[in-house]
């Protein structure tokens, strides 16, 4: 076991160490490698070592390095090495963090991190959290508790009665509203379809002057960090209007939640906290390894009716919290660890410089784009540039090319009918000799485009 798990943990650091020698995206021979593996079940046993060998040799190469400095194609960062390293422990502890009475310490160190979240967002220290795998079922778990506290004011048991005959619903949403959050209102039985669906700005901001008038059990669905553009809704005027009709107001931050955090950032996110619910990813801003996110609900109570389940053999009385009494798994990986790791190591300071300096990094993107003579479609208030190199047919060769060159990874998008590239600056890798390096490439390829 020791020799297995040491030669892992060596290939591992390798493929770590050389992702800045090497192309962003795989090479086309290294994909094509991949068919080897696809072989009949193997008939007998064969040495474990020979597996780890064979994973590394054929896949290793075959990766796209979004653990790189210079991946900007989605609104992940790669892992910190502390969190990583916490993960790989945790995954040697094999803790099935459900209750307390089981498994105290992982359990223990979630019950911090929630506390520490809370208080790095300045959230009241009551509400209740849930650590799920992303911000999809961060959004269902909130949107969850949202139905319960809504029907509820009816009497009604969604829980017991499900919703055939339920008391109707009003759900709204911007329409720049992620589809993360629609597949949870899918999932809820709440309808991807039944939705009132509000316009936004130039910007994907939802526009509080068109929010219809509110009566009734209503939900409304606000964005904090457009996926394209970064841009917030103004979450403080709605959550007054809302509340003004007793409606329930949720927040999907699943990247931009993280500027609470952030003192300099308070134009952006005043009055995210009159909210009842927020969403988060940490693999996203944190940067911690994937399936890690997080649900907050003011209404500590409705999440747990929601989600906690009980049989003669599992181990619930406890004085502590137990972690599955607020989330959709009953079976669930001990998250909470890297978490903790990584608050623990970057303390405040540290969250709010890589929220801060990865932003900036968006900055200098922007602003050698415009000095070239590109279009930047959005403001670039958050990590997010939105940029064109003129039609939709030149800028998608741009991106293609920019992809092939393997410099950097970049992806595309279409923002209100203009294609467009997207980069997304979200890892603590990223240094500015990667962006001014990334940025020069880009250029260089843009003008052979054109």
């Amino acid at each position: 076991m020791r020799a297995l798990l040491e030669d892992a943990a060596s290939r591992a650091i390798a493929y770590l160490e050389g992702l800045d020698a090497r192309n962003v995206a795989p090479a086309p021979e290294a994909i094509a490698k991949l068919a080897c593996l696809d072989q009949p079940l193997p008939a007998e046993s064969s040495a474990p070592q020979r597996t780890l060998t064979l994973l590394d040799d054929m896949c290793s190469s075959a990766t796209l390095a979004m653990a790189g400095a210079r991946f900007f194609g989605f609104v992940i960062g790669g892992s910190l090495p502390v969190a990583l390293a916490a993960n790989w422990l945790a995954g040697a502890w094999d803790q099935n963090t459900a209750y307390y009475n089981v498994t105290p310490a992982t359990a223990y160190l979630e019950q911090i991190a929630l506390r520490w979240m809370l208080e790095l967002f300045q959230l009241p220290h009551a509400c209740a959290g849930a650590f799920v795998t992303g911000a999809t079922m961060a959004n269902f778990s909130a949107l969850a508790a949202a139905r319960h506290a809504l029907l509820k004011r009816s009497g009604w048991n969604v829980e017991a009665d499900g919703l055939f005959g339920a008391p109707p619903m009003t759900v709204i949403v911007g329409s720049e509203a992620h589809p993360a959050l629609i597949k949870a209102l899918g999932l809820l039985g709440l309808g991807r379809k039944r939705t009132i669906v509000v316009p936004t700005d130039s910007q994907g901001r939802m526009r509080a002057d068109a929010l219809p008038a509110l009566s009734g059990l209503t939900l409304v669905c606000t964005q904090a960090g457009n996926v394209n553009t970064g841009a917030f809704d103004p979450i403080a005027e709605i959550c007054e209007r809302a509340h003004d009709a007793d409606a329930w107001v949720h927040v999907d931050g699943a990247f931009g939640l993280w500027a609470m955090a952030v003192p300099a950032m308070e134009h952006a996110t005043a009055g995210m906290a009159a909210a009842d619910s927020w969403a988060t990813d940490f693999h996203k801003w944190l940067n911690v390894p994937y399936n890690s996110g997080l649900a907050l609900v003011r209404d500590a109570t409705a999440l747990r009716a929601t989600m906690a389940v009980t049989a003669d053999y599992l181990p619930t009385a406890s004085s502590f919290r137990n972690p599955s009494d607020f989330t959709p798994e009953l079976s669930r990986r001990a998250r909470g660890v890297e978490v903790w790791a990584a608050l623990q190591t970057l303390g405040r300071s540290g969250v709010v410089d890589l929220v801060e300096r990865t932003c900036c990094h968006a900055q200098r993107f922007a602003e050698g784009f415009r000095a070239a003579g590109y279009t930047v479609l959005n403001d670039v208030a958050l990590n997010q540039v939105l940029v064109t190199f003129g039609d939709a047919a030149t800028t998608g060769r741009v991106i293609a090319a920019i992809q092939s060159e393997g410099s950097c990874w970049c992806g595309g998008t279409v923002w209100q009918g203009q294609t467009a590239m997207r980069i997304s600056v979200s890892s603590w890798a990223t240094t500015d000799d990667d962006v001014e390096r990334a940025l020069a490439a880009m250029l260089r390829i843009a003008h052979t485009c054109r």
